[in-house]
């Protein structure tokens, strides 16, 4: 059987983001185990977790606010990287790279919110 999360493009690509967090962060320092390296993962995790949790609710209120809780790990994820290239765990260009999907799963999601929100009356 499959869920109709799994259909979402939205959520095949956030399980790319989460592939590609883990990827760098296997290469951050070890004492980061626990920092950021955690942090990174646990956001991108939150990112299609919550994606496939709002698509199985009933009603679109509850729809919308499992999207707007995506969304706002997303952008815990884009921080977080940007700290980790202040503090030089990751490469300028690595950053870019990755913004470049981080910004295309947002437009995704944010699609994906207006389409649970009542139409607004003329």
């Amino acid at each position: 059987m499959k869920y109709s999360f799994e259909n979402l493009e939205v959520w095949q690509m956030s399980r790319e983001l989460v592939k590609e967090i883990y990827q760098l962060t296997s290469t951050f320092p070890k004492d980061e185990k626990y920092g950021l390296t955690s942090q990174l993962r646990r956001a991108s995790v939150s990112v299609s977790s919550n994606i496939a949790e709002g698509s199985t609710r009933w009603s679109k209120k509850d729809q919308s606010r499992f999207y707007e809780i995506a969304f706002g790990s997303l952008i815990e994820v884009l921080n977080q990287l940007i700290l980790s290239t202040d503090l030089e765990f990751l490469q300028e260009t690595q950053l870019t790279e990755i913004r470049t999907k981080i910004d295309q799963t947002g437009r995704m999601l944010n699609a994906l919110h207006k389409s649970t929100q009542k139409p607004k009356n003329p």
